[in-house]
């Protein structure tokens, strides 16, 4: 074994490590951090998360990180997170690569939860990650949505039963699927589009969002947007929990 294998299986150790150690007082949360992102972005999921879940363990994952997507293949990960990225999915797909996609849909079939947002929900669609029978479309243009283009922007939706806005950057809307296959809505466009669901794949679960539920108060500063439009109650929440049912 050559010094660079060497040095990739002790960090691995070391990622290993840390998740069994941390699992013990609480739940470990891999989120992905790397070209399929945005800057920022996988620090804001890991903000929600402490936010959601103060007890549980973040664990950044990643070609540049400490540990990479393949650790999930050996790690004691309650879910993993796919964050936004930009505009670009077949990119953002090659970022994650065919070798990750295939550790990704092992973790969920094996009884894992991926949860994506927005190009995480794009991502999880057929010729991408293969989590979904068919691929998304985007939510602006959409009858009876009020964006119309790619600009950051606030919107209504219906999450959990409550009349909530929330943070909106070219997500989709996302597919049925039979109940009785653990589908749940979780949110809805005020046009009636499904914004948020959950589904069952293999043993695990898939839990995707069109909006950003986890936007900080940063990027309602950045796009100009009054603070008062963010969500009232916490919406990440319900995505996260969702790897409870």
């Amino acid at each position: 074994m050559d010094t660079v294998a060497r040095l990739r299986c002790l960090l691995l150790a070391m990622g290993l490590g840390l998740a069994v150690q941390a699992s013990a007082d609480a739940a470990v949360i891999a989120v992905y951090r790397g070209d399929a992102g945005c800057p920022g972005c996988s620090e804001a999921v890991e903000q929600a998360i402490h936010r959601s879940r103060p007890d549980y363990h973040v664990v950044f994952v990643g070609p540049g990180e400490a540990v990479d997507v393949d650790s999930l293949a050996t790690s004691r990960y309650r879910a993993y997170v796919q964050p936004g990225g930009g505009q670009d999915i077949d990119a953002a797909m090659a970022a994650v690569g065919e070798e990750g996609a295939a550790v990704i849909r092992r973790f969920v079939d094996a009884g894992g939860t991926y949860i994506g947002l927005c190009m995480g929900a794009y991502l999880a669609g057929a010729s991408h990650l293969g989590l979904l029978v068919q691929d998304l479309d985007a939510e602006a243009g959409r009858p009876g949505f009020p964006v119309q283009d790619e600009d950051d922007a606030v919107i209504p939706v219906v999450w959990d039963g409550r009349r909530q806005t929330v943070y909106f950057q070219d997500g989709p809307y996302l597919p049925k699927a039979p109940r009785d296959q653990g589908f749940k809505v979780i949110s809805r466009y005020t046009n009636g589009d499904i914004a948020a669901a959950s589904y069952r794949h293999g043993k695990g679960r898939v839990v995707l969002s069109g909006p950003h539920p986890e936007a900080p108060t940063q990027w309602f500063k950045m796009a100009e947007i009054p603070l008062s439009q963010m969500p009232s109650a916490d919406l990440f929440k319900s995505l996260l929990d969702e790897d409870r049912r």
